[in-house]
């Protein structure tokens, strides 16, 4: 699971800067050594403070702001199994990753294929066979059945939020006239 990416370096003795994607920011360095996406490269992580939106910490191997600014953009990674567990009602984004989305008489819908935060709450990115994606508000009024087991979830749309734009254009402007 991704839970934060090196935003650069930070001065010149290989200290590097950090965005936390962890909801206690600070526990980025809580659960043992990170890896990037292969695996290949394993990092511990020792935090020394925070700054502007990001945390400021050494990683091991790292001694040089080249080596540092060489990292930038890298993803950090933990296995799921690190992570503590989740509390009822409570999800960890990679595990919405993959499910299969229907809506509430069984209609298949697509497959969660990402989820994004704006700024406004979780909102779930779902491919459908045809059509653009549906971006779907991760609330529990539109989706009101998350079932880890059975590889599911389940979508209560709002009037329109599945209608591609335009043809949600062309029953506006109809409605209007």
């Amino acid at each position: 699971m991704c839970v934060g990416v090196i935003a650069g370096a930070h001065g010149v003795r290989g200290a590097v800067r950090i965005k936390s994607f962890t909801a206690n920011p600070e526990d980025v360095a809580g659960y043992g050594p990170l890896e990037d996406e292969s695996g290949r490269q394993r990092f511990s992580l020792r935090l020394v403070g925070a700054t502007k939106g990001v945390l400021i910490g050494w990683l091991s191997g790292v001694a040089d702001r080249d080596r540092a600014e060489a990292l930038r953009g890298l993803r950090l990674y933990l296995s799921r199994a690190a992570l503590p567990p989740t509390e009822d009602e409570e999800f960890y984004h990679a595990d919405l990753i993959g499910l299969e989305a229907v809506l509430s008489d069984g209609t298949p819908l697509g497959q969660v294929k990402a989820v994004h935060d704006f700024g406004a709450g979780d909102t779930l990115e779902i491919v459908r066979p045809e059509g653009p994606p549906a971006m779907v508000p991760f609330t529990r009024q539109v989706v009101p059945v998350v079932d880890l087991d059975a590889g599911r979830l389940v979508v209560e749309p709002p009037p329109g939020l599945l209608e591609a734009p335009a043809s949600r254009r062309r029953r506006q402007s109809e409605e209007a006239a």
